[in-house]
């Protein structure tokens, strides 16, 4: 079969496609995220600031390497999360099986990826150098380090779009991004352990102008290595990385967050091999159901132990993002098994389960406590002893945290699709959506109202009592019985009855 141009073929189907979509609608969502944008910016500048340029450098050469090592491990695992090569619908649709040239194909979304990671890389450069670097900061220096940052980072991208087709190297390439990312949040948390080191002893112009010119000649090899390749991608995989970008655009323009969660769940379990296993009989079967999922998921509960690093990590920027680091790790940590509230929303399953909605969300809140007061204990537990927090029963307070991470997980995880059919909020830069700003906070709010006492001792630095403690268990396990009352009934079995 001869290949043919793909430049007249893509002209035909961008003048015949999109004919039916709205123009406007489409335009007032990108106003409204970057309105969004812009608002959030305004409102956590100072915080955001002090993360990419403090008063004074407060690093030293462990954070000249971990902070590199947990940004391109964080890359590398949200590449490989979005294919990283990824085609639109209709090029799924239409070109991937036509006699074109894959490679071209391939070519235009291989750039736009390496452009946006070198976008990502850049800044993670420039934060590095502004956490050890003296100060006035050598031109030069910063143009280096930001240089290096997009160099990496394209790099990545390149090793991301072989390990694309090759399986084995995928999983080795995810192994050691893992581990990555675990050695350089350590590193800075050993760093905040030890002496007050000197700060301000960045690399030299000299040796970081070497180490610029060996990442742009590894990224030319590499580089053009995998774009010679780019014709061996098998097309189911291109088919399901172009599934997902749908999914995430479909989320993002619709303001659907179930979406997201809905793909998250089917792409965990669809490469995963299937167990069964004895279920205890004394326990809730939908406990069950639960423990039996978090034993499917250990390699998330040794990511979740690894996670309790974070907020150690943070200790010695602002506080306010140390304590909201704190409440959103558990929330995280709660979120583990509550996926499997979402299938409870199908009357008929609780029915033959003989299982009324309260009894079920009751039975599904048990395991989400368990892991959000385990996390949140370990975390400030960690806090006290490296002397981030004054002397107290912190373990204790995080204990009393859990209910309320559990509480906001899930209902979280019981939002179904965004109404958008609410009354606009009018402000003085135009109109917002009420459903998609109402959906944004679904849960957090919760996660606040409930752990206020955890948000301001942590937020404050206050000295810690067991009256305090007594006081967020109180407020977290009285909430988390509150929320179970009254948005469940006791005698229906229809989880959407209350929301």
């Amino acid at each position: 079969m001869t290949a043919v141009a793909l430049a007249p073929v893509r002209h035909w189907i961008r003048r015949r496609q999109a004919a039916h979509l709205d123009a406007g609608s489409a335009l007032g969502n990108l106003y409204f995220a970057a309105l969004l944008a812009a608002v959030l910016v305004g409102m956590f500048w100072p915080t955001v600031g002090a993360v990419f340029w403090p008063a004074a450098p407060t690093g030293t050469r462990l954070t000249a390497v971990g902070v590199p090592l947990v940004c391109a491990g964080a890359l590398h695992l949200a590449l490989r999360q979005l294919g990283p090569l990824v085609i639109s619908r209709p090029a799924a649709s239409w070109l991937l099986t036509a006699p074109v040239s894959r490679r071209a194909l391939l070519g235009a979304p291989a750039r736009a990826v390496a452009a946006a990671g070198a976008a990502a890389g850049a800044a993670a450069g420039f934060a590095t150098a502004s956490q050890v670097t003296a100060r006035p900061t050598p031109a030069a220096v910063l143009l280096l380090t930001c240089a290096a940052g997009a160099l990496t980072a394209v790099l990545l991208v390149a090793l991301g779009t072989v390990a694309q087709r090759r399986p084995g190297l995928a999983r080795g390439a995810d192994l050691v991004a893992y581990l990555a990312v675990t050695a350089g949040a350590a590193g800075m948390v050993v760093e905040r352990t030890g002496p007050p080191a000197a700060a301000g002893a960045g690399p030299g112009e000299g040796p970081l102008r070497y180490a610029v010119l060996a990442l742009l000649a590894a990224v030319l090899v590499l580089a053009t290595w995998a774009y010679r390749r780019l014709d061996r991608t098998p097309a189911d995989v291109l088919l399901a990385a172009s599934r997902a970008a749908g999914t995430v655009a479909d989320s993002a323009l619709t303001g659907q967050p179930s979406f997201l969660q809905e793909l998250a769940e089917q792409r965990y379990w669809t490469s995963r091999r299937w167990r069964s296993a004895p279920l205890p009989r004394r326990v809730p079967v939908l406990t069950a159901q639960d423990l039996r999922l978090l034993g499917r998921k250990r390699r998330r509960l040794a990511w979740l132990a690894a996670a309790t690093l974070a907020p150690a990590a943070l200790m010695d920027g602002s506080r306010i993002l140390l304590a909201v680091a704190v409440l959103l790790g558990a929330m995280v940590a709660a979120s583990t098994t509550v996926a499997s509230v979402r299938t409870d929303a199908n009357p008929a399953v609780l029915r033959l389960l003989a299982v009324t909605a309260r009894e079920a969300v009751v039975a599904r809140l048990w395991v989400p406590v368990a892991l959000g007061s385990l996390w949140a204990a370990a975390a400030l537990l960690l806090l006290g002893l490296l002397g981030a927090l004054p002397a107290g029963p912190w373990w204790a307070l995080g204990l009393a945290l859990g209910p309320a991470a559990a509480a906001a997980a899930v209902r979280r995880a019981r939002m179904g699709l965004v109404q958008n059919g609410l009354l606009p909020i009018d402000t003085p830069m135009g109109s917002l959506e009420t459903g998609p700003v109402l959906a944004m906070v679904v849960g957090y709010d919760l996660l606040v109202l409930f752990g206020v006492p955890t948000l301001v001792l942590v937020a404050t630095g206050s000295p810690l009592g067991w009256q305090n403690v007594l006081w967020q268990a109180l407020i977290a396990g009285g909430g988390l019985v509150a929320y179970a009352r009254t948005s469940t009934s006791a005698t229906e079995t229809d989880l959407r009855a209350r929301g």
